[in-house]
Formats: C-alpha cells, structure tokens, sequence
C-alpha cells in the first residue's frame, strides 16, 4: 500500500526511529501504527514507550479529590486548538462535567455522558459548544479511584492528571511525597502498579519481541527464552511504577523510597489521564 510521507513523519515522531526505518515498517505493517512500531522493536529500534504524550491534541484535565481525601475523580476533556482548550465556556463545561462525576460518582464514561446537568445529558452540553465552537470536542477519559490517602497533580499546563492512592500512611503527612509519586506517574507513563499487574497479553508480547530481538543479534535458539525473560524483567523496572527507579533519587526503586520514607508505606493504586495519550 501507498505509505504517506505525513504517516511516516508521525511514526518517526512516535517513536524516534529513522524515516527509512518508519517507512518500511509502516509498509509491512500496512499502515498500522500500532503494528509498526512492533516491528520497529522486533528489529533493535530504540523507541519512546512514552510516545502517546507526544500527540498534538489539545484540551484540559479536571481533578478533583473529597471525602478527607480518600477518593478521587479526574476528567479529560479534549479538543483540537490551544486556543479552545483556554475558552472560558471549554473550561466551564469541563468542571461541570468533573462536578457531575463527583456528585452521582457514575461507574464508567458511557453513564456520565448520559448524566444530566440543568436537566440536559452532558453529551447534549458537548454539542451545544461544538455548535457554538465549531470545533470537535469530546471527553476523552473519566477516572475514580479509593484509597487510604488520595494525592492529586496536574502536569504541563493541566494537559496531564494523576490520582495516587497511598497506603500504610501511619497518619504521617504525604501530601508531598506523594505529589513527588504523582510527577513520577506524568512523566515516566508505568503501564501498571506492579508486575503481577501487567496483562498477561502484554507480557506475551513482550517475551515474543524479546526471543525476536535475540536471534535477529544471532542468539542460539535454546537461550531466546531465557535471554527474553531478562529483557522482560527489564520491561518491568521501566514500565511498571513500584519497580521504577525514583525520579528523586537514583539507584532506588519508587517502592524503596516510599519504604525509606514511612516503613510499610506504599501505592495501592493510581489513575493518569492525558490529553493525546
């Protein structure tokens, strides 16, 4: 199939691969992104696993945390220009949506939708201010969470939301480190709390790249699963965030320096919506 120069200039963005690289990929993937950037891996490429905030997407992320902070809602609301994601009526309609969530705590994106504010459903709200607008806005993700103690943050311009639920406080004051957490969540993107959290497909795949990248560097065949395994656990250190090395300090894993900070402490679990991602 025809690859597009634009296509292969947003894969190169994705993933910081070369134009040659990207283009070929892209042709033996016919088009697909996703499939691409597996071959990419599969052939030694060194890409970015955070390649999802490198969308052009615009919009705003909502936060909100209640009861003693111990639960915590987020709301993304996305739109097409910078200049729409700064609108006084974007914005409204954004925290009319995030205090809609709060109040009926809805279980999943589909009935907040359907929730009614002034007695219209918020999806009749949203194409009201396209009319008004002319551009295309949608809520892009909705997030609760419970816990011990909730720690919210908002990153780059409020493009980026985190939830932290900490746990084994021991009544200590978190607010601070767990914002520290919460950075770490924005920029380094974990896929899950811990290995055990990672979905077994995901794992499936990643041994597949790695017995791949193996023979292509000429590996013998009998060690390909054991050489995998290694560069799984290495997945692990990098993507799943109790077991990555703490933006604060180097050479120390978020759990041991939650540890450090109050023994027993740690995340029982935590929510990121972006803008793009």
């Amino acid at each position: 199939m025809e690859i597009s120069a634009s296509d292969v200039k947003r894969l190169r963005e994705m993933t910081g691969a070369g134009m040659m690289d990207c283009k070929k990929a892209l042709g033996e993937a016919h088009g697909d992104f996703d499939a691409a950037i597996d071959i990419l891996r599969k052939k030694g490429q060194k890409i970015s696993a955070s390649r999802a905030d490198r969308s052009t997407s615009e919009g705003c992320v909502f936060v909100e945390t209640l009861n003693h902070d111990t639960e915590g809602f987020v709301v993304g609301l996305g739109c097409e220009t910078d200049f729409v994601a700064k609108n006084e009526d974007f914005l409204k309609l954004g925290k009319a949506i995030l205090q809609k969530a709060v109040a009926e705590k809805p279980a999943n994106l589909d009935t907040l939708l359907a929730a009614t504010v002034e007695g219209r459903s918020i999806n009749e709200h949203i194409t009201d201010l396209i009319g008004k607008i002319g551009e295309k806005i949608e809520v892009t993700a909705y997030e609760h969470i419970k816990g011990e103690k909730i720690v919210s943050y908002l990153h780059l311009n409020a493009k980026i939301g985190v939830l932290v639920a900490l746990k084994g406080t021991n009544g200590k004051e978190v607010e601070g480190i767990g914002k520290d957490v919460a950075m770490q969540i924005a920029a380094m993107f974990p896929i899950a709390l811990d290995k055990d959290d990672v979905d077994a497909s995901v794992i499936e795949k990643e041994i597949e790249i790695g017995k791949e990248m193996a023979r292509n560097e000429g590996k013998p065949e009998a060690m390909l699963e054991k050489i995998a395994q290694g560069r799984l656990n290495k997945f692990y250190e990098e993507r799943t965030l109790l077991n990555q090395e703490f933006v604060k300090e180097a050479k120390t894993s978020v759990r041991q320096y939650l540890d450090k900070f109050q023994q027993g402490m740690t995340v029982s679990g935590f929510k990121r919506v972006g803008i793009g991602a």
